[in-house]
């Protein structure tokens, strides 16, 4: 008779203890309350700053935690793991902490600053190697190592004590806030933070509904969901890299699938909007996974309009070489920036025709490609247009076709409108 495969839930026992084993280590990150977002919202929004972190991010707990649940034999032989980001510099930390010998192995092109710090926090406990050009080169790498020399894999998000040690940021949000909790929105990557938190609070708080959510370009988690088997997309926008997974843990899948009360995409234009929005305007600097939960807002208007509503902000290691990009990706989204192909005639005085006549007054050129072809009567440039206003474009591209000057708009052809951004 086959027996139906029992599905691993973290108990609140050992949450507890996970709190325990990284007290000392993982700061009880503060849970306040956006005035910004409440009125704009209608609610009583609190962020959850698990980007104050020492490593800005909350892997720092379920690394340590299961680090330091080895056995004496495990700890000796040292540990392994593949990451480009948090997670490295989370068991980076807890093998300088716990005395273990680590190797992490980074993809080739990971930033020089993400490296540096996964030094600062390991020191002299830990190596790094940088190998291949992807993630998935570094974790087939990583894997061999463990395989011939009897290391212990640190996975990033599947796996019992990494799940138990995120869990623990559930047990702290019940403990802070003094009122019901309605929602709690929750970034999704590999889903180790989704499993933990949403069985706490099926457990402790089971009115609260959580919510998780993934970049529209990397729905691993709701693809899963939604076809009832983990399920690998074949390809994925990583852009917002901290969450950006091809497939979900087969254990976070399957506490996901039961505990989640919905899971949402939300465009990464969004997500770049509120980056932009929470440093100008907030003074807080969030990685893109990081944004993630509060971008979800918008979605859940109506829905969270005079409820309590907490969203975790989940890292804040954000390279600013990445800037213009997002800003770039936000003003796309918002339909603010775009890009045609203009023809002008060889002649003198066209382009100060197309400035001052075609241009709407607070309409500004941010990008101009332009060869002059003498025995053509009319040269093709790309042109970059920046507005104030959405209702502005309509009126831009009447006045470039009733002059002669349209020639292509190139947003809605991503083959080449990925050369411009």
């Amino acid at each position: 008779m086959n027996q139906e495969k029992q599905i691993y839930f973290p108990t609140i026992e050992k949450v507890k203890k996970a709190t325990e084993n990284i007290k000392n280590v993982s700061a009880v990150t503060p849970l306040g309350v956006s005035l910004r977002y409440s009125k704009q919202f209608d609610a009583k929004i609190l962020l959850k700053r698990e980007d104050l972190q020492q490593v800005r991010s909350y892997k720092i707990r379920g690394a340590y935690n299961k680090i330091s649940s080895l056995t004496a034999e495990e700890s000796k032989n040292g540990v392994v793991c593949a990451s480009a980001g948090n997670h490295a510099q989370g068991v980076a930390l807890s093998c300088k902490l716990l005395k273990i010998k680590g190797t992490i192995y980074m993809p080739a092109p990971t930033p020089n600053q993400k490296v540096e710090q996964v030094k600062m926090f390991g020191e002299n406990y830990i190596e790094i190697k940088l190998v291949g050009d992807t993630f998935d080169d570094s974790y087939h790498a990583a894997m061999l190592e463990c395989e011939s020399l009897g290391k212990t894999f640190i996975h990033p998000f599947n796996d019992e004590k990494v799940i138990e040690g995120q869990a623990t940021i559930g047990l702290e949000i019940l403990e802070q806030c003094d009122k019901p909790i309605d929602y709690v929105f929750i970034a999704v990557g590999g889903g180790g933070l989704a499993a933990g938190l949403s069985t706490v609070f099926k457990a402790l708080s089971p009115n609260t509904k959580v919510i998780g959510v993934e970049p529209e370009g990397a729905p691993s988690m709701k693809t899963s969901i939604e076809n009832n088997k983990n399920t690998e997309l074949e390809s994925i926008d990583k852009f917002i890299d901290g969450a950006a997974v091809k497939r979900v843990g087969d254990l976070n899948f399957a506490i996901c699938k039961e505990n989640l009360h919905a899971m949402i995409t939300v465009p990464e234009g969004k997500v770049c909007e509120t980056i932009l929005e929470l440093y100008n305007k907030d003074a807080i600097v969030a990685e893109p996974a990081g944004a993630l939960s509060i971008s979800a807002l918008d979605f859940y208007a109506e829905d969270i309009k005079g409820k309590n509503v907490v969203c975790v902000v989940s890292g804040s290691n954000n390279d600013i070489t990445r800037t213009p990009e997002i800003k770039e990706r936000a003003l796309l989204f918002a339909n603010l920036k775009h890009y045609f192909i203009i023809n002008f005639p060889q002649r003198a005085g066209a382009l100060k025709e197309f400035v001052v006549d075609i241009l709407g007054a607070n309409d500004d050129i941010t990008y101009f490609q332009y060869a002059k072809k003498t025995n053509r009567e009319n040269g093709s440039a790309v042109v970059g247009v920046q507005l104030k206003s959405a209702s502005d474009l309509q009126p831009l591209v009447e006045r470039m076709k009733k002059h002669n000057f349209y020639g292509d708009y190139l947003n809605d052809k991503p083959d080449l409108f990925q050369f411009l951004v």
